[in-house]
């Protein structure tokens, strides 16, 4: 999540332009995904992916937010298809994603079931929704019927997820290649009120922001020094977390809509943050956004419509989500 574009394609579906929303029943019109896919191959998937995940975040709940920022990860680069999960040299897992012991547990639970069954990508789209429940977030319908690619890519994350410096034009042209509105943008930015971030990913904008101001203008004064005295500068440390939501920080993190009154406050930690407020295309929706209630349901039927993005319906059932089956 330090950037949950951090968070959709050139898989064997593209929906350039398409405004996807897939918040009803069945099959969303794109490809052959589907509620209740394993009713009759592994009834009890669902519910075998929701206890080891419930398991696993009992032992670490901070991984809750690693799973859903993953989830993210996998959408984004050549659509939903487990392609974050390869291990291997130059594959797609980097340093700041985390969580995936609990994609192994979950995995390893429906194998022990329903051998060859379920895929990774739909085992990771269902442990995403999970632990947003499990961070007092509420749940939604997953769709299923998604199959695991053969090929992980470091050059094609670093190509497809929007950098952290990205500014709204620049979003929107991102999340609209994918088939997603502006208003989903807002909305899927919202998981970051579970995310953190780190000094090599904002510290330009305490120091060195442009030929005019020394630092970000747009920062609240009080939180710009805040920052600096936890990144120095000339700081690029990648392991001091900073959290999000800084109404309320957490080690674990609290599913809520306070990420956006952190930006109504100024307290943006990122340029793709900071930018949802200030610029007056998506300011309104992030004032919307500020009911939780209302935050919760859209976010719900955003994840869905982020879920098609992308499917393969042609690929594998990987029996181990870290290795190409044999």
């Amino acid at each position: 999540m330090a950037h949950f574009r951090s968070l959709l394609l050139l898989a064997l579906f593209t929906f350039s332009g398409v405004a996807v929303e897939a918040t009803g029943p069945g099959d969303n019109g794109f490809v052959g995904l589907r509620d209740n896919y394993y009713r009759n191959s592994c009834k009890d998937a669902e519910k075998l992916i929701k206890k080891a995940v419930q398991a696993e975040l009992a032992k670490n709940l901070k991984h809750a937010a690693g799973v859903l920022r993953m989830h993210f990860h996998d959408c984004f680069v050549e659509g939903c298809d487990g392609s974050v999960l390869l291990d291997g040299p130059g594959t797609e897992k980097t340093s700041h994603l985390a969580g995936f012991e609990v994609i192994d547990a979950a995995k390893a639970a429906v194998e022990a079931v329903c051998p060859g069954v379920v895929s990774c990508a739909d085992i990771l789209a269902y442990a995403a929704r999970d632990s947003t429940v499990e961070l007092n977030g509420t749940g939604w319908a997953v769709q299923g019927g998604r199959k695991d690619c053969t090929v992980s890519l470091a050059s094609r994350a670093e190509a497809e997820l929007p950098p952290p410096m990205f500014e709204v034009s620049q979003l929107i042209d991102s999340f609209a290649r994918r088939g997603l509105s502006a208003r989903q943008m807002v909305v899927l930015s919202g998981a970051q009120t579970v995310g953190v971030g780190f000094c090599d990913k904002f510290v330009s904008r305490l120091y060195d922001f442009n030929s005019t101001f020394f630092t970000d203008p747009s920062i609240d004064p009080a939180y710009a020094t805040e920052l600096k005295n936890i990144c120095p500068q000339h700081s690029f440390n990648t392991s001091i977390e900073v959290f999000m939501d800084v109404i309320t920080p957490t080690s674990a993190g609290v599913f809520e809509a306070n990420y956006y009154k952190t930006l109504q406050e100024h307290k943006g930690l990122l340029t793709s943050d900071q930018s949802l407020f200030d610029d007056s295309r998506t300011r309104a929706v992030v004032t919307s956004l500020l009911n939780n209630r209302r935050f919760q349901k859209e976010f719900g039927k955003a994840m869905r419509a982020m879920g098609a993005v992308g499917v393969k319906t042609v690929g594998q059932i990987r029996t181990k989500c870290s290795a190409v089956n044999e």
